[in-house]
């Protein structure tokens, strides 16, 4: 295609670059005296903090690399989200299986699936199971709109491009999490009050006390909750969000190594103190579980210890808190389970819930190894 050129008015011209010239520099000194709530240095073409594009590579394109699809993980929900070609690769899989693995990858479809739950738990243990799931269900959904809030408060290219894949995978889970809870057949109940205050407390935090919130504390139990139950019948999607989970987990440790907080934000006590009443109300959660979690074979304050121990390793690793701070606080921690169970527990001996590890399975135990660097 061949371009022909117009005249141009000359006059026009003038006009139009004296106009520009003069909004240019009114635009410049709104920026620099207001700022740009984008965050967005369009004179390096980045946002603001620069590339970052080791932070990028550690999760936006590792999350892309990583993207499992709802379609072929669960073949039950109502996700169709396979590109034709990899719905290609599905249907030569399934051409390729025995007509017994083919009849089993059946069963798990739709309303086989629910058939399949109630083959494999008691009215007990779906209840129990349900209510547990809940519970990190609605803070899937808190997830989803934490997430976004935090991309305007993160810096760099590489910052906002992890938010972004972090939106995108919170998203999946919500809609998949709350299919997979309304299989079981039981009511699904709301968010208990502690479940109400962890997460509005995180949601409505300033700045980057979101991240020790969400992506320290509710995702840490998210992922303890996952690596405890993924590998139960009907389950074994779950094992894909705890891949998702380990590197949500682990957002705030490589952002601030990238942008470490300052001396004075490490050392303030008022920090600390905030991000103590968001944390408070994840034990008592705990507690509110017990009948539940003892139902699917778990001591409540094993699960709760291994929470503790996983959030204070990261809390140390972003800078929340000193190594002196985690081990007073495991230790105080420690100390009030121990105290609770020699009220309710006949014969309990002291124990050191923080050792404890409710993860099962190879494949989650060495993720959590891989990602938390043995947390």
């Amino acid at each position: 295609m061949e371009l022909h050129r117009l005249p141009v008015n000359p006059r026009a011209a003038r006009v139009n670059d004296a106009v520009e010239r003069l909004a240019s520099f009114a635009v410049r000194t709104l920026d620099r005296f207001r700022g740009r709530a984008a965050g967005y240095d369009d004179e390096h073409y980045e946002f603001v903090g620069g590339a970052r594009d080791e932070l990028r590579k550690k999760h936006y394109d590792k999350s892309l690399r990583l993207l499992w699809k709802a379609e072929a993980r669960a073949p039950w929900s109502s996700f169709k989200d396979c590109t034709h070609e990899e719905r290609a690769l599905v249907d030569m899989a399934e051409r390729g299986m025995s007509e017994a693995e083919r009849a089993e990858r059946r069963r798990i479809a739709s309303a086989e699936f629910r058939r399949l739950i109630d083959e494999s738990y008691t009215p007990a243990q779906k209840r129990a199971l349900v209510k547990v799931l809940s519970a990190i269900g609605h803070g899937e959904a808190y997830a989803w709109l934490v997430s976004a809030t935090l991309l305007t408060e993160v810096k760099s290219t590489g910052g906002k491009a992890a938010l972004t894949m972090q939106v995108l995978e919170e998203a999946k889970h919500f809609v998949v999490m709350r299919e997979l809870a309304q299989a079981f057949g039981v009511p699904i109940p709301r968010q208990s009050a502690w479940e109400y205050l962890l997460l509005e407390g995180t949601l409505r935090a300033k700045g980057l006390d979101k991240f020790f919130g969400m992506n320290v504390l509710v995702e840490t139990i998210a992922l303890s909750i996952f690596g405890m139950v993924a590998e139960y019948p009907g389950l074994e999607v779950l094992q894909m969000f705890h891949l998702d989970e380990s590197r949500h987990t682990a957002l705030p440790v490589n952002y601030f190594l990238e942008f470490p907080m300052s001396d004075r934000e490490k050392s303030s006590a008022l920090g600390r103190m905030r991000r103590l009443v968001m944390a408070l109300p994840a034990i008592p959660l705990v507690l509110y579980l017990e009948p539940e979690l003892a139902e699917l074979g778990i001591d409540a304050f094993d699960f709760a210890g291994s929470i503790l121990r996983k959030s204070a390793r990261l809390s140390v690793r972003a800078g929340f808190l000193t190594e002196e701070q985690a081990s007073k606080q495991n230790a105080f921690f420690n100390g009030v389970f121990n105290a609770y169970c020699r009220l309710t527990r006949p014969n309990h001996t002291f124990k050191n819930f923080m050792e404890a590890d409710t993860s099962r399975g190879e494949a989650v135990k060495q993720t959590e190894r891989e990602i938390f660097a043995q947390v």
